[in-house]
């Protein structure tokens, strides 16, 4: 493994000598625009290792993505070897049909420490809810960046990763849309404490997110990008272009339902991916996988 790989990979020909906020800013955007939040292994028949070599070989040489354990173990790894002071940490989703936070920790972040100021890193989460800078760890601060405006509450120790909702303007129809009626209003991510977690921690979750039939990834095929402009989103035959701020605090919207040939063609042209094995698509749910 080899960091100049990485990041040729992610296209980043910046300096890396300064462990510092600038240069983490750079490397986390160049790496959410390069490698896509995916779980198409699964739907490929192939299963996803969750160590070190096997991710890094799959993700920087093969040029394909994936999911939060694979691409955040893979940017701890780059971090790390750089300089960075970076702790791996485990989240809860939330899950709005369940209107709460998941009892177990199904989810990986960082958190890299400058200066005596921690930050949270997550290259992970995929979708509109994928941040694209570094957020600072202070609780009630509003934090704008082009996806929009993140912030973080902590209580009694718990933190809780919050966006707020924007409307989306899909030509199709004739009224802007948001993910429920209410606009303005805040939308649940995850929430995580700050104990330290090592990759082994997560073995069983890897294993389980690949075999129960009840979780999200079983019953969709996903693939997801950040653009320069927004995100691009495969779930099973539909393919999703969000462009942010195409208009005063909304967003564009085009979706496209693909036949199955277009959906080879739709990962080689808008996430460079080339899959070794072929793709059964999956899209199970009439819940859209990433909440838009």
């Amino acid at each position: 493994m080899n960091i100049q790989e990485y990041f040729s990979r992610i296209s980043y020909r910046g300096s890396h000598k300064d462990a510092d906020l600038k240069t983490l800013t750079v490397i986390l955007q160049h790496h959410v625009q390069a490698i896509p939040f995916e779980n198409l292994s699964m739907h490929c028949g192939e299963s996803i290792d969750l160590d070190l070599e096997p991710i890094y070989n799959k993700i920087v040489r093969k040029k394909r993505g994936g999911w939060c354990l694979e691409n955040n173990y893979l940017l701890f790894w780059a971090l790390q070897g750089i300089g960075y002071d970076v702790t791996i940490l485990g989240g809860n989703s939330y899950d709005p049909a369940e209107r709460t936070y998941t009892a177990d920790i199904n989810h990986v972040l960082l958190k890299v420490v400058i200066d005596g100021k921690s930050y949270i890193v997550d290259s992970g989460f995929g979708g509109t809810y994928q941040m694209w800078q570094p957020m600072m760890l202070i609780s009630g601060k509003d934090q704008p960046q082009i996806p929009g405006i993140f912030r973080f509450t902590e209580d009694n120790g718990i933190w809780y990763f919050q966006k707020i909702k924007r409307k989306h303007y899909i030509p199709e129809q004739s009224v802007p849309s948001t993910d429920i009626p209410e606009t303005g209003e805040i939308r649940k991510i995850y929430s995580f404490t700050l104990e330290p977690r090592h990759m082994s921690d997560f073995q069983e979750l890897n294993m389980y997110l690949q075999t129960s039939p009840d979780t999200l990834f079983q019953k969709k095929s996903i693939c997801t990008l950040q653009t320069t402009e927004g995100v691009h989103a495969l779930v099973g035959w539909t393919f999703t272009e969000l462009k942010y701020n195409y208009m005063e605090d909304m967003d564009l919207v085009k979706i496209t339902t693909l036949s199955d040939e277009e959906v080879e063609k739709t990962l080689k042209d808008k996430f460079n991916i080339t899959l070794e094995n072929k793709l059964i698509p999956v899209n199970h749910s009439s819940l859209f996988a990433l909440r838009y």
